[in-house]
Order: structure tokens, then C-alpha cells, then sequence
């Protein structure tokens, strides 16, 4: 297991959305996509991380007792920099997959924005990790 990097674990084919994207849009490629985890961007350099326990915290603070259309408007409304978790923590494709997972032990997160210097190249989840540690192959993304 020591040489495993994370560049070897890390997932390269990846969605980012826009820091002035809308909430209601981050819904939609999650649910539609199966995606818990999305990089954003803004002038092409990473500036956040939004997952699903940021659209379900924003939702369940201002939600409560709404509609379903009403619930959609409000996403429609909010952009996703108001509730990205920024800065992002990154780590560096070349590192040892046993960094990033004490990493995200540690700061108690869900993903690691992959990065080549100052470009984005993948992310790393906690269910490749999981996969990785218990032996299961790893499937092609």
C-alpha cells in the first residue's frame, strides 16, 4: 500500500460548477448524476467544494414548512458561493493515498479536490479510499 498515490485512486472525469451557478442547478446534476461531491470554479481556478451536506443544510435552514415549488425557487435563488465550503482543502496528485485519507479523517470531509500545481486534475472520495483499503478493484471512471 505505501506507493499508492492518490493520482492512481483519484476520480479524473469530474463536473464542476460555476461559483454564480444557482443551487437548484447543483440539485439537479447531483440527483441526476449520482454526484455527492462537486469542485467550483470561478475564472478557471478552484475557489470552493459543494456537496450534498451544503445544499441540505441550506435547504433545511430556510426550508422548513415550504412547498416543493417554493423549495425550488429558493434554490433557484441562492448562488452556490453562499454555500460552498471554502477555502477548498486540496492535496497534491502525487501525494500517498494514506495522507489524503488521514486528510479527510482529520477535517472530517467527504472529498479532496486533486490538484497538479494549480490545476484541478481530479478528486478523491472517501468511497475510493474505502474502496482502495478494503481491496475492491477499482472500477474505470
Amino acid at each position: 500500500m505505501g506507493q499508492t498515490r492518490v493520482r492512481d485512486l483519484m476520480q479524473e472525469k469530474i463536473v464542476t460548477i460555476g461559483a454564480s451557478d444557482r443551487l437548484s442547478t447543483v440539485e439537479d446534476i447531483m440527483t441526476l448524476g449520482r454526484v455527492r461531491h462537486m469542485p467550483v470554479v470561478q475564472g478557471g481556478q478552484l475557489v470552493g467544494v459543494v456537496s450534498e451536506r451544503d445544499l441540505l443544510r441550506a435547504s433545511l435552514s430556510n426550508l422548513t414548512g415550504f412547498d416543493p415549488n417554493e423549495r425550488r425557487a429558493f434554490l433557484n435563488g441562492v448562488e452556490i458561493a453562499r454555500v460552498m465550503s471554502a477555502p477548498p482543502v486540496v492535496i497534491e496528485a502525487d501525494a500517498p493515498v494514506e495522507h489524503a485519507a488521514l486528510v479527510m479523517a482529520e477535517r472530517r470531509i467527504g472529498c479532496l479536490p486533486v490538484m497538479a500545481g494549480q490545476t484541478l486534475v481530479g478528486l478523491l472520495t472517501e468511497t475510493d479510499l474505502l474502496r482502495y483499503f478494503a481491496g475492491v478493484p477499482r472500477d474505470d471512471r
